[in-house]
């Protein structure tokens, strides 16, 4: 749309301004965009709920379009969470909106004296007092907004965790989370509840014509693959039967990779018992969303996905599906990062095991393992940082340190956020993905899968025949820095587009051709696969630069040492452990960074094009020495 829209929460005006041409063609849209703006934007070394933090929402070129799966957004901040780079990615409809109200960016500074929101229509902005919606419900504030402005109106906004601070409060629409890294705190701390957006612009397409043939090839493509039938019935809920097959699923605290009652919270029973409709998200064929609401105790209407049946389920020991839906609505409609809250109360919960807290310490709370009432009783009391919730909103990493190198080996975090559902040691790729991220512990950055399954073609395909059968041995460590770099590169690139990593990554359906085609066409502007995969590879080092400001050295590269020390004690995976330095060296060595500092060296900042990059980390000594 190649517009950007500005708020200044301090002076309440918005500013419209063009998109800059070379901004968009060198780094595309939505996470793109965001790394470099908040390079630019955001001082190192600040406060992340400082007003000088800065909050971007952003689209990219296939939002809004036909192509299938273009409903998607990125928010990004420096995460008070980690203290690093922040990002966070959502499906739904508001990213789609956003481009027909007429933008391609939000940013947001500054900090609103008391509670507002933005309101965007049809190329035109205003901010309005929200001090009515402070303290509602995410749910609740976006029937208030649709109500306001009417139909077709889309609402992102924080609940009660985001406005109290919580480090891992989310960002909400429509039950769909912008979760991690704590950006609804950023929200909240800015005053600012919620961004609706109504519009019936139409996005410009440079070859509309050849693009639609594309489309409809694209969609058929996806609905058609082999492995797409069993998400269009399930969503990913199917993972919780499938990962623990395989020993991946994590289990209180990653104490193991198998739960003896994954059957009791898996897809199987979600879909016969609870489930009243699939969703999807704008444009999407696949309609994944596993949406429940038949609740005999509580209500628990929402969409459900894998990762929250491992946080508050086996993570916590936890077999009650009911209450385990329950505590996910609790944290939908409070805005709260599932993955997070999970984390840190199986972390309390080990904790509570070993003796290092006590009921007298919980207010009461025994926080035994699969105690379900103990569950949702932690996640109210999160939300609205009362009592021991107060405590465990700081997240895990800041709660550890009241107990010092006591709980050191299971401390389930990597740079400060916690490990999402994949036990590295049923999967080494996943180990080196977590290891490195660039947000922290996340699956999501690099999205590795083809060697979770084992998909020859896939890998033969992209890696070539010779990488074989190491690399599709998901217990061997071989190729696994390969793969996961260049997994690395090509979600910054879907990321950036905004597209979905279901069809993008799982089913292995579209690839860098596949976008740089649909690029091409979109916007006039000749793309080839070699010139997407540069500006996937220049995404993710930016990031990485962002965080090497913030003070991330080689030793933050790592694991938890229950994950490169504890062998995992049952399932497939039995004996294993992630053989991590070996990875990494291999990793660093792909990447050209220093081994001794993880630095990035300036003669790669410079052939990604980035030397103003290398001259702010040498300003701050953080360049690697020549050799």
């Amino acid at each position: 749309m190649g517009k950007i829209l500005r708020a200044d929460l301090d002076k309440e005006k918005v500013v419209i301004e063009e998109l800059p041409a070379d901004l968009a063609v060198e780094y595309i849209g939505g996470n793109g965009i965001c790394a470099r703006m908040l390079f630019d934007m955001v001082p190192p070394g600040i406060d992340p709920f400082s007003p000088q933090n800065v909050l971007i929402f952003a689209t990219g070129p296939i939002n809004g379009t036909s192509w299938p799966q273009s409903g998607r957004y990125e928010v990004a901040a420096k995460s008070p969470l980690t203290d690093l780079y922040g990002e966070a990615n959502s499906g739904g409809h508001w990213g789609a909106a956003l481009k027909f109200a007429g933008f391609d960016v939000v940013v947001v500074k500054g900090k609103a004296s008391k509670p507002v929101r933005i309101h965007i229509e049809n190329g035109d902005a205003q901010i309005l007092p929200a001090s009515e919606l402070w303290g509602m419900t995410t749910v609740d504030t976006e029937k208030e907004l649709i109500a306001k402005h009417g139909d077709g109106t889309k609402v992102v906004s924080i609940g009660p965790a985001g406005e109290n601070l919580v480090r891992f409060a989310a960002i909400m629409h429509d039950y769909r989370a912008a979760a991690r890294t704590g950006i609804g705190a950023v929200m909240g701390s800015k005053n600012l509840k919620a961004i609706s957006v109504r519009g019936d612009r139409k996005v410009p397409i440079a070859n509309e014509e050849k693009f639609e043939e594309l489309t409809k090839e694209a969609r058929k493509r996806l609905v058609s693959h082999e492995f797409s039938p069993s998400t269009m019935k399930y969503g990913t809920t199917i993972l919780v039967e499938l990962m623990n097959e395989i020993g991946r699923f994590p289990t209180r605290n990653f104490q193991s990779g198998t739960f003896e009652h994954a059957e009791r919270i898996g897809g199987e029973r979600i879909i016969s018992e609870f489930m009243v409709k699939k969703r999807a998200c704008y444009n999407c064929p696949l309609h994944c969303e596993t949406y429940v609401g038949k609740g005999k105790r509580w209500n628990i209407e929402g969409k459900i996905e894998y990762e929250t049946l491992s946080s508050l389920g086996s993570r916590c020991g936890n077999s009650d599906l009911e209450a385990l839906l329950y505590a996910n609505r609790l944290c939908n409609i409070y805005g709260l990062d599932t993955i997070s809250c999970g984390g840190v109360i199986a972390f309390a919960m080990e904790c509570y095991e070993r003796g290092l807290l006590s009921k007298e310490d919980t207010g009461g709370i025994e926080l035994t393992w699969g105690n379900a009432d103990a569950i949702i009783r932690c996640v109210e009391l999160i939300a609205r940082r009362e009592g021991f919730g107060d405590q465990l909103a700081e997240g895990t990493a800041r709660f550890a340190k009241r107990f010092g190198d006591s709980v050191k080996s299971f401390t389930m975090v990597v740079k400060g956020m916690d490990e999402p559902a994949q036990d590295g040691r049923a999967q080494k790729s996943m180990g080196l993905s977590h290891a490195v991220a660039n947000r922290g512990a996340d699956h999501l950055t690099s999205f590795e899968v083809l060697s979770e399954v084992g998909f020859v073609k896939g890998i033969e395909e992209r890696f070539g025949k010779e990488v074989m059968p190491e690399a599709a041995d998901r217990l061997n460590p071989k190729y696994k820095p390969l793969m996961v770099r260049d997994g690395e590169n090509f979600c910054a690139v879907v990321d950036s587009l905004v597209t979905c990593k279901f069809g993008a990554v799982w089913p292995p359906v579209f690839y860098f051709a596949d976008y740089a085609q649909a690029l091409s066409l979109i916007t006039g502007i000749e793309y080839t696969e070699n010139k997407l995969r540069l500006i996937g590879e220049r995404i993710f080092t930016l990031e990485r630069a962002f965080d090497i400001r913030e003070g991330i050295t080689r030793a933050d590269d790592t694991l938890p040492e229950r994950l490169t020390k504890e062998p995992a004690p049952s399932g497939p995976p039995r004996g294993q452990v992630v053989e991590l330095d070996q990875m990494l060296r291999e990793y660093y060595e792909l990447r050209g960074w220093d081994w001794d500092t993880g630095w990035i060296p300036r003669e790669k900042l410079e052939e990604l094009a980035l030397p103003d990059v290398a001259d702010e980390l040498a300003r701050l000594n953080k360049l690697p020495s020549s050799r």
